[in-house]
C-alpha cells in the first residue's frame, strides 16, 4: 500500500529544522511590522484608516498589499516592494545594454552576482523614492494634518525627516535579510516570497471581521467573496498551468557500431511566463505620477495645483480611467516582459547546439524567430486574463456594496497570484526535498 511522503514530513530533522527556522524568521518579521515609524500621529492616522471614501479605498489597498503595515505606519511599511522593483528594472536592462548582455551570457555566475550586487545597491533609491513618495500620498489624503509630524527638509525638520527615512530605508533592509536568511537556512529559494506571502495572509483574519461587522449584510457578501476568490484561485492555477507543447526531434545518438532512433520530445512554452511581475511593475509606473503630484497639491499657483490635483485623481486610483490604464498596463508588461525573458533564453542556439530540431524550421534563427511568434501568440490570452485579474477589485467595487469593499477581495489581484505561486511554489520544494531524503511516495510501502 502507498502511503503519502507527508505523512513523514516532520521525521527528517533536516526537513524539519527547514521548517522551524522559516516559521521563526516570518514570525520574527511579523513582530517588527508592529514597530511604528517615528513621529507618527496615530490619531490622524487612525482617522485616514477608517475613511470609506476613494482615499480609504486606496488606503485599504496598499494596507492589504504590505500585510497590514501601512494602517500602522510601521518601519517595514514598503516591504520588500523597493527590491523587487529594483531587480524588474536591472532585468529589463539587460537585453536594452549590450555590455550588459554580453556579461550575462560569457559568465553567467559572475553575471548573476553581478546583478545581485546591484539589485541591493539599487534598492536604497528606490526605498528612498517610496519612502518620500508614501509620506506624501498620506498627508496629502489626510486634509492638511501631517500624518508624519516635522517632516520636511528644510530648517528644523531636516533631521527628523532624515531620521524617518533611515528608518523606514532600514526596515526594508531588514526585511531582505530575514528573506536572504529564509532562503539560505530555511524552505530555498522562497525567502521573499514568504514574506510577501506572509503579510497578505496576515489581514485575512481582519478583513473576515470586517465583512461579517455588517450583521444585515455580512454573511451574504461573505459568501459571495468567498466564491469570487475561488473561481479566481481556480482560474489562475488552470492559467499558470497552461503550457503549449512545440514537438522537437533530437537526433540519435551513436552507441559503438549502432546508432540510435531520434527521439521526439515536445518544448513546453508557458502561457504566464510573466507570472506576477507585470502587476507589480504596472503599480510601480502607476503610482509614480501620484507621487510626482503629490508635491505639488498644495502650491501656491492655482494652475499648478489643480493640474497636480487632476494628475493626483487620475493616478491614485480614485477614476475609473485608473482601471483602463491599470489594465492596459499589465498587458503591455506581460508581453514586454515575457519577450525579455524568452529572448534571454535563445532557445533556438540552444537547441541548434544540442543537434535538435523542430520539424519544417530551420535551426538556429529561424527556430527561434518561429517559437517567439509562438509564444506571443499563446501569451495573448495569459495577458488578457492578468490584466483581469488585475482590475477585477475595482470593477467590483461599483457594484458591492461600501462596506464590502474594505475587504473586498479579502485577497488582492497581486495578492491573490502570490498566494497561488507561493503555495504551489513551496509544496513543490517540499516534494523535492522528502524525495532527496529518501521519503518518495512511491517507495514507501505500508
Amino acid at each position: 500500500m502507498k502511503r503519502s511522503a507527508w505523512r513523514y514530513l516532520w521525521k527528517s530533522e533536516d526537513i524539519r529544522k527547514k521548517l522551524l527556522v522559516t516559521l521563526g524568521l516570518l514570525a520574527l518579521y511579523r513582530v517588527a511590522t508592529h514597530i511604528p515609524v517615528p513621529g507618527i500621529d496615530t490619531a490622524v492616522l487612525a482617522a485616514l484608516s477608517q475613511r470609506t471614501d476613494a482615499a480609504g479605498n486606496l488606503i485599504a489597498l496598499l494596507n492589504l498589499l504590505s500585510g497590514g503595515t501601512v494602517a500602522r505606519f510601521s518601519v517595514l511599511a514598503m516591504g520588500v516592494y523597493p527590491y523587487i522593483t529594483a531587480q524588474i528594472i536591472l532585468q529589463l536592462l539587460i537585453p536594452i545594454i549590450p555590455a550588459l548582455e554580453r556579461r550575462m551570457k560569457e559568465n553567467p555566475r559572475e553575471g548573476q552576482k553581478w546583478m545581485e550586487k546591484w539589485t541591493m545597491i539599487a534598492t536604497v533609491p528606490m526605498a528612498l523614492l517610496s519612502a518620500v513618495g508614501q509620506i506624501n500620498i498620506f498627508n496629502s489624503l489626510s486634509s492638511g494634518q501631517a500624518v508624519i509630524t516635522n517632516f520636511g527638509f528644510t530648517g528644523a525638520n531636516l533631521l527628523p525627516t532624515v531620521t524617518v527615512l533611515l528608518v523606514m530605508i532600514a526596515g526594508t533592509m531588514f526585511a531582505i535579510w530575514l528573506g536572504q536568511l529564509i532562503s539560505e537556512y530555511g524552505i530555498p529559494n522562497q525567502g521573499l516570497s514568504l514574506i510577501i506571502f506572509a503579510g497578505i495572509v496576515s489581514q485575512i483574519p481582519s478583513n473576515l471581521a470586517g465583512i461579517l461587522s455588517d450583521a444585515q449584510r455580512g454573511w451574504w457578501m461573505l459568501l459571495i467573496i468567498l466564491a469570487i476568490l475561488v473561481l479566481t484561485i481556480l482560474a489562475i492555477v488552470f492559467v499558470q498551468q497552461g503550457r503549449r507543447n512545440v514537438p522537437v526531434l533530437f537526433p540519435g545518438r551513436r552507441m559503438g557500431a549502432r546508432m540510435s532512433m531520434p527521439v521526439r520530445s515536445s518544448l513546453p512554452l508557458m502561457v504566464n511566463m510573466a507570472g506576477m511581475i507585470p502587476l507589480i511593475f504596472a503599480q510601480s509606473i502607476m503610482t509614480f505620477p501620484a507621487i510626482v503630484a503629490s508635491y505639488f497639491t498644495g502650491a501656491e499657483t492655482e494652475w499648478v495645483r489643480n493640474f497636480a490635483l487632476g494628475v493626483y485623481r487620475t493616478f491614485g486610483a480614485q477614476s475609473p480611467w485608473y482601471s483602463l490604464l491599470y489594465f492596459v498596463m499589465v498587458v503591455a508588461f506581460t508581453f514586454f516582459y515575457t519577450d525579455v525573458l524568452f529572448a534571454q533564453q535563445n532557445y533556438g542556439e540552444n537547441l541548434k547546439r544540442q543537434g535538435a530540431q523542430i520539424p519544417g524550421v530551420v535551426r538556429g534563427g529561424p527556430t527561434q524567430k518561429y517559437l517567439t511568434k509562438v509564444q506571443r501568440r499563446i501569451t495573448l490570452p495569459g495577458a488578457l486574463f492578468l490584466g483581469l485579474v488585475a482590475v477585477m477589485p475595482y470593477l467590483l467595487s461599483y457594484v458591492m456594496p461600501v462596506g464590502a469593499q474594505a475587504g473586498l477581495f479579502l485577497l488582492s489581484s497581486a495578492g491573490l497570484l502570490i498566494v497561488v505561486g507561493v503555495v504551489r511554489d513551496t509544496f513543490t520544494i517540499i516534494e523535492t526535498e522528502l524525495k532527496l531524503h529518501g521519503y518518495d511516495e512511491g517507495l514507501i510501502k505500508g
